[in-house]
């Protein structure tokens, strides 16, 4: 399996027979190379959006128009891209499973708000996500932009993730003392990759605490396109 980051809450995850691109915010977005884009989509199967946001969808429709792959997530937001875009979709919702080239995708929980930019101001896309990916061995909690939520009890209990990888910049999400809380409250993670920080002044720039707050566990700052290879 490798996880490589593209920076904010991009990221490109190879598992099983699937190459996910999860919300690859790339147009704008400071920490990601521009003239690296070809590389950093080369090959994708999917794309997996945790929600609407322009940080998070902004270059979902081009790519999935450029690779000819589906987007997969909540549907509202992927049926209407669907109609209004012609592009290819998977839509689905909380509880619901999706075999994405081997790897088992199930969207969870998350507690945040989720639109797009229209004309008359924001437009409703469906509820935030985040999702529990499976394959190889392993379960990757990919928690979306959300704050601490009791939903992650029964998450941690049910999925038994191993890895996650969780936003944990502050102001918007957790911060990263809140996400090392959730962590060690509810899930028995081996690995944990912090995202949604670095991007911007306004966010946390250093995962230390996040660090401080989970003796014994692996916690990887990403660095931007470098594969992790788990």
């Amino acid at each position: 399996m490798k996880i490589t980051w593209l920076g904010h809450s991009g990221f490109r995850i190879e598992i099983e027979g699937a190459v996910l691109l999860v919300d690859p915010w790339m147009t704008g977005n400071p920490m990601f190379p521009a003239d690296r884009r070809d590389e950093a989509i080369r090959g994708a199967t999917h794309i997996l959006l945790t929600h609407g946001h322009g940080d998070h969808s902004g270059d979902v429709v081009a790519i999935a128009k450029d690779l000819g792959i589906p987007v997969v997530g909540i549907y509202d937001l992927v049926t209407w891209w669907q109609e209004k875009d012609g592009i290819e979709g998977i839509g689905f919702n909380k509880g619901g499973t999706v075999d994405l080239n081997g790897a088992k995708v199930t969207m969870v929980m998350a507690t945040h708000s989720s639109s797009v930019s229209g004309e008359a101001g924001p437009v409703y896309t469906g509820t935030e996500s985040g999702y529990m990916i499976a394959g190889e061995g392993h379960v990757i909690y990919l928690s979306g932009d959300t704050d601490i939520m009791a939903d992650m009890g029964w998450m941690g209990e049910y999925h038994k993730p191993d890895i996650g990888i969780l936003a944990s910049g502050g102001h918007f999400t957790m911060d990263m003392k809140r996400a090392a809380f959730a962590a060690r409250k509810y899930f028995d993670f081996r690995t944990v990759i912090p995202c949604h920080y670095r991007t911007f002044p306004l966010l946390e720039q250093s995962a230390e605490a996040l660090r401080a707050g989970l003796p014994g566990v692996e916690v990887i700052d990403p660095e931007v396109l470098q594969p992790i290879e788990i």
